[in-house]
């Protein structure tokens, strides 16, 4: 339990959300990521803060079918319009490995809006947990 002199401190606790977690603006640019984030994508606060997060983290080029961007970008217009949580069903979002190349993986997606006090959505936080073992023994 809290002191009353003692406050919390929000930054250390996102940085050690389990599951990877990206704040993301209304515009869906990264505004914060996680630590489990970074380690998970191999990239750091510098190489991705600032920037749009599907220039970031695109389809896999090499898989003609893929999804991953629509579908999350989907998710993130739902949660703009309806300023509700939008727990996306599994969805398959390659991501690529130390050599550059992609490999399959598969997510289950939470976006949580951030209201401001308008009741409009401000942010976004995008939370993600790898799921490719259960997805891949359902396959």
């Amino acid at each position: 339990m809290l002191k009353d002199t003692e406050t919390l401190d929000y930054k250390t606790i996102f940085d050690l959300m389990p599951g990877m977690c990206l704040i993301l603006d209304t515009s869906f640019n990264i505004i914060a990521q996680n630590s489990e984030h970074a380690r998970a994508t191999l990239s750091t606060s510098v190489d991705v803060v600032g920037r749009p997060l599907f220039e970031v983290f695109p389809d896999n080029p090499d898989h003609a079918g893929a999804t991953g961007v629509a579908s999350v970008r989907d998710s993130l217009v739902k949660v703009l319009k309806t300023r509700k949580v939008d727990a996306m069903p599994i969805v398959r979002y390659d991501v690529q490995a130390e050599d550059g190349a992609f490999e399959a993986r598969y997510w289950a997606i939470t976006n949580t809006p951030i209201l401001g006090e308008d009741g409009y959505v401000r942010w976004i936080v995008n939370h993600a947990q790898d799921v490719t073992a259960f997805a891949r023994l359902r396959l």
